[in-house]
């Protein structure tokens, strides 16, 4: 349920009808926009006269939501959400109109790997470094990634560069280890992995969610409402690619994705065109298609050595051309608006 409130209802006014509300046993959340107060009721609402409160002086309207999803529902949340990372000359906003590229390898290697990189996709555009330090593999004789010490050379690349860095967690127990992390990234395999969930609801760092590959979009936003009803309200969607019965690419981008989430959710929505098409000369135009679909930011895999990379490097782009599409997306935006 939401009810919206009129113009100038005071402070007093609200706090004592959040309080009246809140002894009806219902969590209230408060979403202050530029043009209007909206309050989302999340609980069981049924108890809760909707014509006694729509009858309130201070009330404009009240309406009952049928979607299971409450805290990502646009309706609780009239205005896009805006995440900011960073500090300083290295702040990054994602979200309302702000768009970001997030660029860098699929896994961290070595010290020398990552800094390459990390200087190459900077002088491009790219406003934040991605880079696997722990790796689900679907072998488990594959490279898992380097771990805390993926980390801690993630950092230095951070150090160097400015840019704030996007990394994926596995599991609960590693959450001490990113600490100094500035986005936590759920993969598609972790998607409804919801103890893992709760426990990245409770802390204060920004979630990039990337949706399952059989997920539908329903269930990646119970997904984010599982995060933000522990309280963390920093979630970034990520379509990634689905499964599908065709094997000419990896996944299938599904970029209608990008205007119904928009439609129904008030999160920020990034697009992976390279985990969903596993080839990388598919990258660039898959990237423009997603910017002019109305994304708001790419995260792109790119290496100094594709051929030799221990990790997806047939959808990895090289330095040169990660430039080329930053610089054709960028030539989208600036049509686009």
């Amino acid at each position: 349920m939401i009810a919206v409130l009129k113009n100038g209802v005071t402070k007093t006014q609200r706090d004592n009808l959040v309080h009246w509300l809140e002894s009806q046993n219902v969590k209230v959340h408060v979403s202050e926009g530029e043009m209007q107060t909206v309050l989302g009721l999340i609980g069981d609402t049924s108890k809760i006269d909707i014509d006694l409160l729509s009858g309130l002086d201070i009330i404009s309207n009240v309406t009952r939501i049928s979607e299971p999803f409450k805290s990502a529902n646009r309706r609780f949340h009239p205005d896009d959400t805006v995440i900011e990372v960073g500090q300083g000359e290295s702040k990054v906003k994602i979200g309302g109109g702000n768009f970001c590229i997030i660029a860098g390898p699929c896994s961290v290697e070595s010290e020398e790997q990552i800094l390459a990189v990390a200087r190459s996709v900077k002088a491009s555009g790219a406003q934040m470094l991605r880079g696997g330090a722990f790796k689900p593999r679907t072998s488990p004789y594959d490279f898992q990634g380097l771990r805390a010490e993926g980390l801690h050379l993630l950092l230095e690349a951070r150090k160097e560069t400015g840019l704030p860095i996007v990394t994926e967690i596995m599991s609960a127990s590693h959450l001490e280890l990113f600490s100094e992390v500035d986005i936590i990234q759920v993969g598609a395999r972790n998607m409804q992995n919801f103890e893992l969930l709760k426990e990245l609801g409770r802390c204060d760092k920004p979630i990039l969610l990337k949706r399952g590959m059989s997920a539908t979009l329903k269930e990646l936003l119970m997904s984010a409402e599982y995060i933000m009803s522990e309280g963390n309200e920093q979630v970034i969607l990520c379509e990634r690619g689905i499964r599908s019965y065709d094997n000419y690419t990896r996944n299938v981008l599904d970029l209608a994705a990008v205007p119904v989430l928009q439609g129904l959710t008030h999160l920020p929505i990034v697009v992976d065109p390279s985990h969903a098409t596993g080839v990388s000369r598919l990258v660039r135009p898959m990237a423009c298609a997603a910017t002019a679909a109305g994304a708001d930011g790419l995260i792109i895999e790119v290496h100094n050595d594709p051929v030799h990379a221990l990790c997806d490097g047939a959808q990895s782009l090289t330095p040169e051309q990660f430039a080329e599409v930053a610089s054709r997306v960028n030539e989208i935006r600036s049509i686009m608006h």
